[in-house]
């Protein structure tokens, strides 16, 4: 399925994560999109964001996500969202968190919205 408003991507995204499903979470980034897979780290590419939503994955997560649209102009939208997230520690131990992010998003050619930036700790991180 794919993301007809700019809100929907993180609910796509929450489904995909959820799911376990690393293809899926890749397909809703640009190919030259930049994450930021964790505070002051971040990295551009398919393959960089495949190998990192990958190691998160590797924790068993689970998310729940509130996305709430800032600003849209024409194809590009600023969406923000608060997230719970649950999963296992490196260590093997629970571990829960709970971010605001801002994501810059873009209407493809086809209609579809995608990641261009992902920062899900947001400005302050």
């Amino acid at each position: 399925m794919a993301a007809r408003t700019p809100e929907d991507l993180d609910r796509l995204f929450a489904e995909a994560l959820n799911a376990g499903s690393l293809d899926a979470l890749v397909a809703l980034y640009e190919a030259k999109a930049t994450l930021m897979p964790a505070p002051d780290k971040l990295v551009t590419g398919s393959a960089a964001i495949r190998e990192s939503l990958g190691g998160l994955l590797a924790g068993k997560p689970k998310m729940a996500l509130t996305p709430r649209l800032v600003s849209q102009t024409g194809d590009l939208a600023v969406v923000t969202a608060k997230w719970e997230l649950s999963m296992t520690g490196h260590d093997g131990k629970p571990v829960k968190g709970t971010g605001q992010s801002v994501e810059v998003l873009r209407r493809q050619p086809d209609g579809r919205w995608l990641f261009a930036i992902d920062l899900p700790f947001g400005t302050g991180a």
